[in-house]
């Protein structure tokens, strides 16, 4: 099972209907390819998991870097891993930022802390307190 992890920017900020229907159609996605994951909202920023079958999680990296709606997509890990990190999260989501720059962290620590894969953990909480430090 393939496991692609990446961070991108927005060209402009999502409203939150936008974010919302991007999710929607995500989710929807992922089920039907049996793609898991997490994705974190920081800003303009975003930070997310992949992971499922090799062929399906390839192609939806693809499509993702081919969306004009976001750009500096750069894969942070790309591995091959034995189980699912993120159990049936078709995507889990947490949108940083609404109760301040701390709010992120805890949020994303309570997300993550059912983990195993203690470069993951590191990977979700980097990205909490780099866009808690620019906020």
């Amino acid at each position: 099972m393939l496991q692609i992890v990446y961070i991108s920017t927005a060209r402009k900020p999502f409203s939150e209907a936008e974010l919302r229907s991007v999710l929607a159609v995500s989710r929807r996605n992922n089920e039907a390819a049996g793609i898991t994951g997490l994705l974190i909202s920081g800003g303009r920023r975003f930070l997310q998991a992949l992971e499922g079958p090799d062929e399906a999680v390839a192609a939806a990296f693809d499509r993702i870097k081919a969306d004009a709606r976001h750009f500096a997509v750069v894969a942070l890990s790309m591995k091959h891993v034995e189980t699912r990190e993120f159990g049936n999260w078709a995507m889990g989501f947490e949108a940083g930022g609404a109760d301040g720059p701390d709010d992120l962290r805890g949020v994303v620590e309570a997300l993550i802390a059912p983990l195993q894969d203690k470069s993951l953990r590191a990977q979700f909480i980097g990205f909490a307190e780099i866009n808690a430090r620019a906020a």
